[in-house]
């Protein structure tokens, strides 16, 4: 499962563990051994082979590099924050006084300066459900801040301080390109997990281009980035970093059994989020283009129920939403047999003359190339013939 890492009403408990090194401490006496006096030197030898070499020094590398990492922290750590917020909640199953129960949380996340004026960038399931939020500088002064924008599909959001923060150091963190983004690349995260604020974790990408599920909105998040750096609960929002100091995408969510990091994460990439947030600050909403259907990639089995070649790309329509986009331009479902396999339905086979080979690639091309009120071209199979539609893009209708 997702696990968006916002923290609500977290305590977090640190375990000191301690090792006992007794066990390692020798009598030197009892290593004693007596000896005799010494004879006369035998002849020398003949010398022994050259042993092998040494293992090449790296001090001085691990030297650098954790400079690196420790220039890093010191040049950024000032222009994340933490934020927290309160959560209200009713418990219809306990009654008092004839109304339900009633309770406040307190929910903590992240979030980095995006600009002087105030404005900080952070998730929005951080902000959910609140007009104003805390925000705190690591040097701990604290100001109150308004929800400016929210995106829920792509779970961003903007917030502005109100207060007076003239006395405060702001500096906007810069941006990088994330689709430069390379497997291996060496990534940093800084946050609060568990609320232990100005916290800071190193790792790599270990994929780009995966697909967020937002059971939220019931729509899915394209182009994550996937990273092995420890994110925890109180991440979320927070930046992730390239080795420049850079914003390449922010933390929002870990894939977990147990709630805790196992060693997938997943953020939001930085193209996503300056696309997004200048809209946010403008309107304080943001306009995703629909399509109106539900679809999967070929596997080999459809593909063969189908009269396909077994490796045939492509997306099988599963449901075209009634007066939506698609279904005023035609577009077919599938039907279900009765081994449930999908029969006789549109196939997507390219937009806008892409290729397209999964679920991911139309998803991917919609959020990254067009806009609510443009037309695409949908290239589709239909029963053996190859066709063209094209559809009028719609808003997405909220969750």
């Amino acid at each position: 499962m997702a696990l968006l890492v916002a923290v609500i009403g977290l305590i977090a408990i640190v375990t000191i563990v301690s090792t006992s090194s007794s066990n390692l401490l020798t009598n030197n006496s009892s290593l004693a051994i007596t000896q005799g006096p010494a004879g006369p030197q035998g002849p020398q030898g003949i010398p022994g082979p050259q042993g092998p070499p040494g293992p090449p020094g790296s001090s001085s590398q691990t030297a650098t590099g954790d400079s690196d990492l420790t220039s890093i922290f010191k040049k950024v750590e000032n222009s994340v924050v933490q934020i927290t917020s309160k959560v209200s909640s009713v418990d219809n199953s306990v009654i008092i006084n004839g109304s339900p129960l009633q309770s406040q949380s307190t929910r903590l996340g992240s979030g980095y300066v995006y600009d002087k004026d105030g404005r900080i960038i952070t998730n929005n399931h951080v902000v959910e459900g609140s007009k104003t939020v805390n925000v705190t500088f690591v040097d701990g002064n604290t100001y109150t801040a308004k929800v400016v924008g929210t995106d829920p599909n792509n779970d961003i959001a903007v917030i502005q301080i109100t207060d007076n923060f003239s006395d405060e150091v702001v500096t906007p963190l810069t941006f990088g390109d994330s689709s430069q983004l390379q497997v291996g690349q060496q990534v940093i995260a800084i946050g609060n997990p568990f609320g232990l604020s100005d916290t800071m974790t190193h790792g790599i990408i270990s994929q780009t281009g995966r697909l967020l599920p937002n059971e939220n909105v019931g729509f899915s998040i394209p182009d994550i980035i996937q990273v092995d750096a420890p994110i925890n609960p109180g991440n979320s929002g927070g930046p992730l970093l390239n080795m420049q100091g850079e914003v390449i995408g922010m933390n929002t969510a870990i894939n977990t059994s147990t709630g805790e990091f196992s060693g997938v994460g997943f953020a939001i990439p930085s193209n996503s989020i300056l696309r997004v947030v200048p809209q946010l600050i403008k309107t304080g909403t943001y306009s995703h283009p629909w399509l109106g259907i539900a679809g999967t990639s070929l596997s080999p089995d459809v593909a063969l129920a189908n009269s396909l070649p077994r490796n045939y790309k492509g997306v099988m329509i599963d449901t075209v939403v009634k007066g939506g986009p698609s279904d005023k331009a035609g577009i077919i479902p599938a039907t279900l047999d009765q081994n449930n396999i999908p029969r006789g339905g549109d196939i997507i086979t390219a937009v806008d003359d892409h290729p397209i080979k999964t679920i991911y690639d139309i998803i991917s091309y919609m959020d990254d190339h067009k806009s609510v009120g443009d037309k695409v071209v949908l290239t589709i199979n239909r029963m053996g013939k190859t066709m063209d539609l094209t559809v009028l893009l719609q808003v997405r209708p909220s969750a």
